[in-house]
């Protein structure tokens, strides 16, 4: 189907992307044989090296417990992010200057700093001025920067999200009489939300694997940094890779499954239902009209 930025291809663009399309798989194909062979022909792939990942000690002692406290940080991070970032961007939008600039300078200062470098000052802050024990320390530290960070990339999101919308949304909001507050919470969010699922999404994703960050350096026992010591015991590098690799992409996968599913679901929600009046209807709703406007001559004239 041809559209202003696409053209049906014809016979000789068809065979050309079907020549492209073998010729890739090809490659792609030799290029998986030649990783199988040298993993083969360095000792990588027998049986004693993936052996540890079919027995429960592996996962008990070292892969569980790292997943579990990935997941606990980057749940808190998002549980924080998240309404944080809805505030300073609806902020960004606000009237008052003050408002408006304030987040501003907020935004792009924490936005502007990499994450690692935020949970580092976070490590030394909770260290010198509080009393937040060395065992906990890492996990606050990560969460902080995990907030600080996301918070500023998801209220720009925010931002840009309301701003696409048309802007006779605000202008009807104001016409019935609605305030700045009003338009916001009832006519703007709910249909910026759908729009900027997918981009939240992907920071959402972009937080689960930031976490690895504060593992490799300020010693937070997460997935990635427990599957060190694992492979320091088992001597499978390369394996425990891998797997680790996996589970991140099974992660990832479930997360970005379920915003596709919810994005549906808000989408459908919003269609009206499509129901085409008959000529029956029609007349039922005007003779009510006339009912309704007869009525009320009767009740004025008494």
């Amino acid at each position: 189907m041809s559209s202003v930025l696409y053209d049906t291809p014809g016979p000789r663009a068809k065979r050309r992307n079907v020549l492209l399309s073998v010729v890739f798989f090809i490659l792609l194909a030799l290029f998986l044989w030649w990783i199988w062979q040298t993993m083969d022909d360095k000792g990588q792939l027998t049986w004693a090296l993936w052996k540890p990942f079919t027995e429960s000690q592996a996962w008990t002692t070292y892969l569980l417990p790292g997943l579990g406290d990935t997941l606990k940080a980057a749940s808190l991070a998002m549980l924080i992010a998240l309404p944080l970032g809805a505030v300073f961007g609806i902020s960004r939008l606000s009237d008052h200057r003050s408002v408006r600039g304030s987040a501003g300078v907020v935004v792009e200062f924490f936005r502007a700093i990499p994450v690692l470098l935020l949970m580092l000052f976070a490590n030394e802050f909770y260290d010198r001025f509080t009393n937040v024990s060395s065992e906990q320390r890492p996990l606050y530290a990560v969460v902080t920067g995990l907030v600080l960070y996301n918070a500023s990339v998801l209220a720009e999101i925010v931002r840009a999200g309301i701003l696409s919308l048309p802007k006779g949304q605000s202008e009807a909001a104001k016409a019935i009489g609605l305030r700045k507050g009003q338009t916001m919470t009832n006519v703007l969010l709910p249909q910026a939300v759908t729009a900027m699922l997918p981009a939240i999404v992907s920071q959402l994703v972009v937080i689960v694997k930031d976490t690895a960050l504060g593992g490799v350096m300020i010693g937070f026992t997460e997935l990635l940094n427990t599957r060190g010591t694992l492979a320091a015991n088992y001597a499978n590098v390369v394996q425990s890779f891998v797997v680790v690799a996996v589970i991140y992409i099974v992660l990832n996968f479930i997360l970005t499954s379920f915003a596709s599913w919810l994005e549906k679901r808000l989408r459908r929600s919003k269609k009206s239902t499509g129901a085409v009046l008959g000529a029956d209807n029609v007349d039922d709703i005007n003779a009510g009209e006339v009912g309704g406007t007869a009525a009320t001559g009767a009740g004025g004239g008494t």
